[in-house]
């Protein structure tokens, strides 16, 4: 079959339910992920044809899609800081935003000096934010705790493929007293969608993805930071920062929360879209 056709039948049986410069995302990184070929291959050479054997992967991604699969399930991975990782439905899938948060680190790290640092990720999940730190940071010990065993052994399996050392602890943080290390950073992308804004997320979001990793009760929405504002109080060292992705409509709310655990120069910072996404504040000395 001419590549191209099965380009038109992605985009034919997945307009109802996806923008169509979505539905071209999905087709060219299924032909990259399975045939090795570019994106413009198309372009240069519009009649390529492809054997039944190299169709059925497409076929059977197409499937997936259609049940509103996401992709970086569907192919295993997922791309984040210029790194591939393995996802799985163990695991959220890494996003751009979370990229942001963690090039905030590497800016407030890089203006201090070069030498070892301790940086603790909490909820790590696919391993992406630690994983990425501990990649630009060569100086930097980088420990990180989830409580899913599915999910550290994903991340464990991401470090192994990105060439890093980090040292994974099985915790629940909202049961966890402390560590026998005192931190630099500690940095946390909980969970924090409530129950009230699922309505809001993507039906592929909502059906795939783990909800262990999205959700919190609607009368609990701060739940998991503040057992980690508590958490930092007592394994955060002085002068050491405490950064969060954190729930767009909850910012004033986080910033108090912050203040309240002995916090200072705490700055919010939007996200590419705008939204209010990201926290960090400076432990005090008392």
């Amino acid at each position: 079959m001419l590549l191209r056709e099965i380009k038109n039948i992605y985009e034919l049986e997945l307009k109802e339910l996806y923008p169509i410069t979505e539905i071209q995302s999905f087709f060219y990184l299924a032909i990259d992920f399975y045939l090795k070929l570019p994106r413009f291959v198309l372009a240069t050479e519009p009649n390529l044809t492809i054997t039944k054997e190299e169709e059925q992967p497409l076929f059977n991604a197409l499937s997936k899609l259609k049940l509103q699969e996401p992709i970086q399930y569907i192919l295993g991975t997922a791309n984040f800081m210029d790194l591939d990782f393995v996802v799985d439905s163990n695991v959220l899938i890494p996003r751009p935003e979370t990229e942001e948060l963690v090039y905030w680190i590497l800016e407030d790290v890089k203006k201090r000096s070069n030498q070892q640092i301790r940086i603790l990720d909490i909820g790590t999940g696919s391993g992406c934010i630690a994983i990425s730190l501990a990649k630009n940071l060569p100086q930097a010990k980088v420990y990180a705790i989830d409580v899913s065993t599915g999910a550290l052994q994903i991340a464990k399996k991401n470090a192994t493929n990105n060439s890093v050392n980090i040292d994974f602890i099985k915790e629940d943080i909202l049961q966890i007293k402390s560590i026998a290390v005192d931190f630099d950073i500690i940095v946390s992308n909980p969970p924090y969608v409530r129950e009230l804004e699922k309505m809001e997320m993507a039906e592929n979001v909502k059906k795939h993805e783990p909800d262990l990793a999205l959700y919190v009760p609607d009368n609990k929405a701060l739940m998991f930071y503040e057992a980690i504002g508590v958490f930092a109080k007592e394994n955060l060292e002085e002068d050491g920062f405490l950064y969060f992705e954190i729930n767009q409509y909850l910012g004033k709310e986080m910033k108090v929360l912050l203040e309240e655990n002995n916090f200072s120069e705490i700055e919010l910072r939007k996200d590419m879209f705008g939204n209010d996404r990201m926290l960090k504040g400076v432990k005090s000395i008392k």
